[in-house]
């Protein structure tokens, strides 16, 4: 299970991790492996779960790199500074649906991590992604027009 975990992830802790959690869910699960079929169904369960570890990397990966697009290295007077953070608050009220605003807030403002988030929301992490991207596109689209 573990050279597996390790092939697919290429990576020592994550795999462990993923072993790791597969043995907990049995145990809270009180699920019993016929001898037969234990071995499939093990590695079966270790293969779905570092593909669910591979697409959640995969998202991460793209929201930061939309991040990355969004950061502006040009310097600007104060005036123009006060401007545009103007036009982000008016943008940041704007968001719809209001879960994308919540999220903005909670992140940026308040330094909360996605997965943090997610647990408050009661929402997958990929949702949250999903829902940051919608509102920095909405946010880009605001500020364009402003």
């Amino acid at each position: 299970m573990y050279r597996l975990a390790t092939i697919l992830l290429h990576d020592d802790a994550e795999s462990k991790d993923v072993v790791h959690d597969i043995f907990a869910q049995l145990l809270d699960d009180h699920r019993d492996l016929r001898e037969e079929t234990a071995q499939s169904y093990l590695l079966t369960s270790v293969r779905n779960r570092c593909m669910n570890v591979i697409r959640s990397r995969q998202i991460q990966e793209r929201v930061e790199h939309l991040y990355l697009l969004d950061l502006d290295t040009t310097i600007t007077p104060t005036e123009l500074l006060e401007e545009e953070l103007k036009a982000l608050r008016i943008g940041i009220n704007l968001l719809e649906p209001p879960v994308c605003r919540d999220i903005i807030l909670q992140h940026f403002c308040d330094g909360i991590t996605f997965k943090e988030i997610a647990s408050r929301l009661g929402v997958s992490e990929t949702t949250v992604y999903k829902h940051l991207r919608r509102a920095l596109s909405q946010l880009r689209t605001h500020l364009k027009t402003q």
